[in-house]
């Protein structure tokens, strides 16, 4: 039932807007969670810009942010029945549809997040975008996500030991429960618009993110605690309908994959900009920020993590490869 009311909610807010976005042939429509101004909305609106101007204004970008469309695993269905055109979402929701997509959302499969560009730039992030087809979508690009760290409301977490006992949202993903798990917490998956009232009514302890998304959800407001242990740097994916694609012209289509690909550069300055902003909003509402903390525990307790979620030849290979990378 609330499936069927966030698709019907959709398809009620994209049917209004239409009657204004009358300047362009076709308007491709695009979800996101977070709110007007974060750097994965602007950077949609510089990739409609660039297609407006490719096409002549035939085709432009309407984001619709702050989940007005619904939260991720809702668009992510929608956008593969085509009521979605375009939908910016974090690769862990699509961990249980799309197996590749597992292994960049691994802890510590990526060493700095300029080893997660070399790889996600290269033929393992298109192999990679190319697998989002057979699941009724297109891969387009990858923008940055930065690294997230455990936050909470109840103490310090300066070891591992620290985490027992606590309850941690989690993005909706069987590796990100194991993962919380493997740690010794208690994982809670549920979508990302519940975590600010559940921290502050105690359903969970805390939660996992980055710097702009702790600040720009107001999560630090009612978490104290911010420990930079940076267990993963997973990337965020734009993908679109494959319905919707499979619509255009081949012109068009090229044009929309060029858009894409030219949004990125655009975002990841954006990214890097606003996690300096987040930082400082979050250090001078007081909020305690642990960044003396081992990590190898963390490192050595993911272990049992990559032996149940790499279990074939082909993403054994992708890890490899991934580790090789420079």
């Amino acid at each position: 039932m609330t499936h069927l009311k966030s698709f019907t909610a959709a398809i009620a807010l994209i049917a209004a807007s239409a009657v204004s976005a009358t300047a362009c042939e076709v308007t491709l429509r695009s979800s996101d969670t977070h709110p007007d101004g974060y750097p994965t909305v602007e950077a949609v609106k510089v990739m409609g810009a660039e297609l407006a101007k490719a096409t002549g204004d035939k085709l432009c970008v309407e984001v619709f942010h702050s989940a007005q469309l619904g939260q991720e695993k809702d668009t992510i269905e929608q956008t593969q029945f085509g009521v979605i055109d375009l939908n910016r979402v974090s690769l862990g929701p699509f961990n249980n549809i799309i197996e590749e997509t597992k292994i960049p959302s691994l802890p510590y499969i990526f060493r700095s997040v300029e080893h997660m560009h070399n790889v996600m730039d290269g033929p393992i992030g298109a192999e990679i975008l190319a697998a989002f087809e057979a699941h009724d979508l297109v891969g387009l690009a990858f923008y940055d996500g930065g690294s997230r760290s455990f936050y909470n409301k109840e103490r310090p977490i300066t070891k591992m030991a620290d985490l027992e006992g606590l309850k941690f949202r989690v993005m909706q993903s069987d590796l990100f429960v194991d993962m919380v798990s493997a740690v010794g917490a208690n994982a809670t998956p549920m979508p990302y618009g519940e975590v600010y009232s559940s921290i502050q009514t105690g359903v969970i302890d805390g939660a996992e993110n980055n710097w702009p998304s702790f600040e720009s959800s107001g999560h630090y407001e009612v978490a104290g605690y911010y420990t930079l242990d940076q267990h993963l740097i997973v990337p965020e994916v734009l993908v679109m309908s494959k319905s919707s694609y499979d619509k255009l012209s081949a012109d068009d289509q090229m044009a929309v994959r060029a858009a894409a690909k030219a949004s990125v550069p655009v975002m990841r300055d954006l990214w890097a900009e606003r996690e300096k902003v987040s930082e400082a909003k979050v250090r001078a509402a007081g909020v305690e920020i642990i960044t003396d903390i081992d990590k190898t525990p963390f490192i050595e307790a993911m272990v049992p993590v990559y032996e149940k979620y790499v279990t074939t030849d082909k993403l054994k290979d992708l890890v490899t490869r991934i580790q090789a990378t420079e």
